[in-house]
């Protein structure tokens, strides 16, 4: 069974609802298709029209449009952003709030964006849940 938080994910990236935790790897592995960042980046900055670009080369994408999937490194990283908005989401229950709180220059990210951080590692990405995480439960974020 897939946890709450994995399904919301999969929900997003609108790849229905993986049996298992090892299906969502392996949809990933696979290559989520094209849609999923477009419903991604509908969802997490819906007045940037270039937001997909940060997440894949507009070159890259026109490859990967043809196609009409994305490969295994591109779709874990939308999975990446998928699992930061999640847990922002959770914390913050509304979309301006969450988009605002990804937004803006954080401390304990060296004044980089939550989304930034995300953007570029995995282990950015950790931080930021764990900044959340913090928040979630009252403690210095």
């Amino acid at each position: 069974m897939l946890a709450l938080k994995e399904q919301n994910v999969a929900s997003l990236l609108g790849i229905g609802k993986p049996k298992s935790a090892m299906g969502y790897i392996e949809a990933i592995e696979r290559g989520l298709p094209i849609g999923s960042l477009e419903r991604v980046t509908r969802q997490i900055a819906p007045q940037d029209k270039d937001f997909k670009y940060r997440l894949i080369a507009k070159a890259t994408l026109a490859r990967r449009q043809k196609s009409k999937r994305l490969s295994a490194e591109e779709s874990n990283r939308l999975s990446r952003i998928a699992q930061v908005w999640s847990c922002a989401l959770d914390v913050w229950r509304n979309d301006d709030d969450t988009r605002a709180f990804l937004n803006r220059p954080h401390a304990m990210l060296g004044g980089r964006t939550p989304m930034d951080a995300a953007l570029k590692t995995e282990a950015g990405a950790r931080m930021v849940e764990d900044i959340l995480g913090r928040l979630e439960h009252g403690t210095a974020a």
